[in-house]
């Protein structure tokens, strides 16, 4: 409830009260700075100067090309258009920030490597162009791991991301520029992109909400790839609501839904994806589970063995077999001046040098016929598993952590971090939960479900049936004020 008495007193203030400082402008959600400055209450340029105001010199490295004149400017052309009574998108004059491997016209898309560090597009995304046609502005481009290849956002090309709530935690990845500013209060929202958990692991581990839209759903084109199998675009905003308002301009689907009944949801819970958690995280989990009951919803265990053998056989040979096809066409059709040779020699940090020396371009890239297998035979049958998941057992979604552990220390989590006493690979750790979904290409929504003892935050996702992504949504939206308050962080 405290996060709709905090709504309710922003929209007091706005529309009642004396001129809000700039850190109340920087609470605001995207829906509700929307609203301000169409309703006349607030200017975008003073929203966007007190973003740059909080962003400051970006000590925690969130993003890779600040544009903070490029934002003024674009604010004071959206302040003129609402003086003059133009007709406002439902973005209008609202910041946002985007990934470096979404293209925006006129800035560098590094994609956080150092071969495409001077490649400047000449149009956005097409994801970009929706959002900027609804009235938004960009306030820059938000760091990343390299090339998207990996969860910790450990850059050693354009610097480690600092986690918004520990800036001696990674921020989690790929996109965790864009989770470090919007769960940092430097934006109210913006996008990542999802391969295997990069939008929801970012949105876990800095505390926002977070999409992967069924694959499909959101255009692709200007976005720098690994597969086009398995990558998507995806929001991550403070709220639902906004979630569910970026959803609707990028699909077209519309912005307006209504919160699910929750007392006719049934949520399973799999065995396989809620054990061997770390402790904060159980407890946590097990007390956004007693809400979820207590509100009314039908928990259900169900057995998930099947689904992750086969999305641990299929997602690896996808991703580094695919990348070698998708990555080398859109560096040429997109006139970089690079192949995926030059951009491998360049590749900056360690563990993605490895993978493209060794797995995508080296002697042990995946053979043509282990993908064909797992684009053609495992993963329809992957699929086909989650479809009778779902249907068997009537289950609206299923739920478990989006990581089986919060954000761990920058220095010395690359390769392994530590579980309940065992040393544990970083990378296959932190996608464990997230991967199966991305592999059959199902919508996953991560919500923030409060902080650990050490004050960092956790993640509950929902994954739903292939394109129930406005479904799965509107459950987000009536299970978010329920759920245990995650406040803002402290550190400034």
């Amino acid at each position: 409830m405290k996060r709709y008495f905090q709504a309710s007193l922003l929209a007091f203030l706005l529309s009642a009260g004396p001129a809000l400082s700039a850190s109340d402008l920087t609470e605001l959600t995207a829906s509700e700075a929307a609203k301000a400055i169409a309703d006349g209450n607030m200017t975008s340029l003073e929203l966007v100067e007190a973003l740059i105001d909080r962003t400051g010199n970006d000590a925690g490295k969130a993003y890779i090309t600040f544009d903070p004149d490029g934002a003024r400017a674009a604010a004071k052309a959206a302040d003129t258009l609402q003086k003059d009574g133009a007709e406002l998108g439902p973005l209008h004059g609202v910041p946002i920030v985007v990934k470096d491997n979404i293209a925006a016209e006129g800035l560098p898309a590094t994609g956080g490597t150092p071969a495409l560090k001077d490649w400047v597009p000449s149009s956005d995304a097409q994801v970009l162009a929706k959002l900027k046609e609804a009235g938004a502005i960009l306030l820059g481009k938000t760091n990343l791991h390299e090339l998207a290849f990996g969860i910790t956002s450990n850059n050693a090309a354009f610097g480690a991301v600092a986690n918004a709530y520990d800036s001696s935690r990674f921020a989690g990845g790929s996109s965790g520029g864009t989770g470090a500013a919007v769960g940092g209060h430097l934006a109210p929202a913006g996008l990542g992109t999802d391969t295997g958990g990069s939008v929801r692991i970012p949105a876990a581990l800095n505390g926002v909400a977070g999409l992967r839209p069924s694959s499909g759903r959101y255009l692709q084109g200007g976005i720098i790839p690994i597969s086009k199998t398995r990558d998507t675009a995806g929001p991550l905003a403070r709220s639902v609501e906004d979630l569910v308002l970026i959803d609707g301009i990028i699909t077209g689907t519309g912005a307006a839904l209504t919160a699910a009944d929750l007392k006719t949801i049934r949520i399973g819970v799999p065995a396989t994806f809620n054990e061997n958690v770390d402790p904060e995280t159980d407890r946590l989990m097990k007390a956004a589970f007693a809400v979820m009951e207590a509100e009314g919803v039908a928990l259900v265990p169900v057995d998930t063995t099947t689904i992750a053998d086969l999305a641990g056989k299929i997602g690896f040979p996808i991703a580094l077999w695919e990348v070698k096809r998708d990555l080398a066409e859109f560096l040429k059709d997109n006139n970089t001046g690079q192949s995926l040779e030059d951009v491998a020699a360049q590749v900056a940090s360690p563990d993605v040098k490895f993978v493209f020396d060794n797995l995508i371009l080296g002697d042990q890239a995946i053979p043509n016929e282990i993908y064909e297998t797992s684009i053609n035979d495992l993963r329809p049958q992957l699929q086909a598993a989650y479809a009778e998941l779902f249907a068997a057992n009537k289950l609206d979604a299923i739920a478990f952590p989006t990581t089986p552990l919060p954000a761990q220390p920058i220095q010395g989590s690359d390769m392994t971090v530590t579980l309940n006493g065992e040393e544990v690979p970083t990378f296959q750790t932190f996608i464990r939960n997230t991967d199966p979904g991305s592999n059959a290409g199902i919508p996953g929504l991560s919500l923030p479900i409060g902080l650990t003892k050490d004050g960092l935050p956790v993640g509950l996702e929902l994954d739903g049936p292939a394109f129930s992504d406005r479904h799965l949504l509107a459950i987000g939206l009536a299970l978010e004020p329920v759920l245990p308050e995650t406040p803002r962080p402290q550190r400034q």
